[in-house]
């Protein structure tokens, strides 16, 4: 089973071998039968997502919820390992590859889901990527409007074309869709890709491009753990989840890092996040649940909040402050922000011997010179997981980066339990990305049964996530508040 071989390649690189083992299923609290990665991406809507920026339901080229359901045995199996070594008397743990699945569909089932009027739009249509005169298909990344402006203007795109493309492009991340004008997909075909990087560069957004293999081209570690001076150990387990006692401090934004805080919030910690003035302004994007993003809280929910300026001396004595009483810091930075803020790994293990520092990147440890944006689907371009024709316009590398990173901060802290030591944890969307195995073990081909697409063994495939979780034989694995979300994906015992 791929997600077996996932959770034990992780746990050897780690140099761990735990005591328990984490297993896992297909179904697990589903009350279906699942028998396969097709089965379990048709029942669970992985299909459906995927396969909202072409019309219909589509199958991953790859095996991406049992890849998923393998980091998440790897994590269960450290925790248990950590609360253990705290106290615990836990022998057994558990998960399946279709909570994997919704974990990872956790986001677009919140906003489908919504108690708000608010209407979610996506659309089939023209996509990216893009292709160049000669050929070359690729990934164009810009997060600020004046970005993709300037870009267009350089290639002399219409102006109507320019401002209609932009919410679509600027959406995509979280709708799964980028329906484009088809004018903008056939400008790019007039030019050399050699004249399209110097128009990107002067425009200063990033453009890569899909690579047309899968292997991957610089293979490095998952997750790389260095020595940090001073030593400290965790608090004797109270009981309860298995890191029950133990803080976290967060100060991430978008999926990836929030993602890494909302595993280890699930597993028991006490995750202390921390915002600019105003809250982060991903509270505030449609729809709302309660009084804030579903979106936002899908990851988010259960965190302790804080504001602070990080661009001024008090702020940054602020979350020095927060370090000085945790025992993990996590933060999903731009390179070199860390440092600048008198933040990085060093300075606050000086300012907490024995702390974990986590750092989830884009690229790192690429040795890029000028690095480009370090986003989801420039890392799918780059690292072959698009080269069955495009990125999924699913969020694949950010849940997968999060993902990676907890279970860092689950080993280091670990360690740091056996040994004292601290640790700082590397690891990234790329990183992440080559733990996902590149061939796929079916074709996910459906048939039509009553107008119902279902696969040829009976098993229907979702094409509406509000009907994912009004469906009974789903209601052990989700949460209903204002909005639906994932149960914590395992079991210990």
């Amino acid at each position: 089973m791929i997600a077996e071989r996932v959770a034990a390649g992780l746990l050897r690189e780690l140099g761990e071998t735990p005591a328990v083992w984490c297993d896992v299923d297909w179904s697990g609290p589903v009350e279906m039968t699942l028998r396969d990665e097709s089965a379990v991406q048709a029942a669970c809507g992985i299909m459906h997502v995927h396969g909202r920026a072409s019309g219909e339901p589509r199958r991953l080229g790859v095996d991406y919820a049992s890849a998923v359901a393998g980091v998440l045995a790897a994590q269960a199996s450290l925790a248990a390992e950590l609360a253990r070594a705290r106290g615990a008397r836990i022998g057994s743990a558990r998960t399946s590859v279709a909570q994997a699945a919704l974990l990872a569909v956790g986001q677009y089932l919140a906003v489908a889901t919504a108690d708000d009027d608010w209407d979610e739009r996506w659309e089939p249509g023209e996509r990216p990527p893009f292709r160049s005169r000669d050929g070359v298909r690729f990934e164009l990344e810009t997060l600020h409007p004046e970005g993709w402006q300037r870009f267009w203007s350089g290639l002399d795109a219409d102006r109507a074309d320019v401002a209609a493309g932009w919410w679509p492009f600027q959406q995509r991340f979280a709708t799964a869709s980028c329906s484009l004008p088809p004018a903008l997909l056939a400008r790019t075909r007039r030019f050399p890709f050699r004249e399209l990087l110097r128009v990107a560069e002067q425009a200063g957004v990033s453009v890569l491009p899909i690579r047309a293999d899968r292997d991957h081209p610089t293979p490095v570690p998952a997750i790389t753990l260095h020595d940090l001076p001073g030593t400290s150990r965790s608090r004797p387990w109270p009981g309860g989840r298995p890191l029950e006692g133990i803080v976290v401090v967060e100060s991430t934004r978008r999926i990836q890092g929030p993602m890494a805080g909302h595993v280890l919030e699930m597993l028991g910690a006490d995750v202390v996040r921390v915002e600019p003035p105003g809250g982060d302004p991903m509270r505030g994007i449609p729809p709302v649940s309660g009084d804030c993003s579903a979106r936002f809280r899908v990851l988010n929910d259960g965190k302790r909040v804080t504001e602070l300026d990080l661009k001024t001396p008090a702020g940054q004595e602020g979350v020095r402050e927060l370090v000085s009483g945790a025992d993990a810091f996590v933060h999903n930075w731009a390179p070199g922000r860390a440092e600048a803020h008198g933040l990085d790994a060093d300075d606050l293990a000086r300012v907490r011997p024995g702390l974990v520092h986590a750092w989830s990147s884009g690229w790192a440890p690429l040795p890029w010179p000028d690095p480009p944006l370090g986003t989801d689907f420039l890392v799918q371009a780059h690292s072959g997981l698009a080269a069955e024709g495009a990125p999924s316009l699913m969020t694949l590398t950010d849940i997968m980066g999060g993902l990676v990173c907890a279970t860092g901060v689950l080993a280091a802290l670990l360690r740091r339990e056996r040994t004292g030591a601290g640790a700082r944890v590397d690891s990234s969307l790329y990183s992440a990305a080559g733990l996902i195995p590149r061939q796929p073990s079916g074709t996910g081909r459906f048939v039509r049964r009553d107008g119902r697409p279902v696969l040829p063994d009976g098993t229907p495939v979702r094409t509406d996530l509000r009907e994912l979780a009004a469906d009974p034989r789903f209601k052990r694995a989700l949460t209903r508040t204002t909005h639906t979300a994932p149960q914590p994906p395992w079991e210990f015992a």
